[in-house]
């Protein structure tokens, strides 16, 4: 399975229920493909650079996720026919994104050597 990032532009006009439904099928589809719908992340009502579609705000929700290929296919195809859907990318992450969002594991306690080089006791 491979780590991806889905952001997803709503209709800001859209009823709650309605936005509700449309990430449940969204995750729903990653779910039934055998991938694992990660965080949902709503960012809420924001305003765009330029008008879209005649809008010139849109309901923003950012949805990790780890699956197959397939998968996000099927999704992506999902939120293209949606109706409530303004625009929508779905971007795999690179294998360094996903190491610099761990958190890094404490260093060992230093043996006496200093980082650059050998300690003063051989010199």
């Amino acid at each position: 399975m491979r780590p991806y990032e889905v952001m997803i532009i709503l209709d800001p006009a859209l009823e709650e229920d309605v936005i509700r439904a449309t990430l449940d099928r969204a995750t729903g589809i990653i779910s039934a493909s055998g991938g694992n719908p990660g965080r949902v992340d709503r960012w809420g009502k924001r305003r765009f650079a330029y008008e879209l579609n005649h809008r010139w705000e849109g309901y923003y929700v950012l949805l990790e996720a780890s699956a197959e290929p397939a998968a996000m296919d099927e999704l992506g195809r999902m939120l293209t026919l949606a109706d409530g859907v303004v625009r929508h990318k779905v971007i795999r992450l690179p294998l360094a994104a996903i190491r610099a969002k761990r958190p890094v594991a404490a260093a060992p306690a230093s043996s006496g050597t200093a980082p650059d080089g050998p300690s003063a006791k051989e010199s």
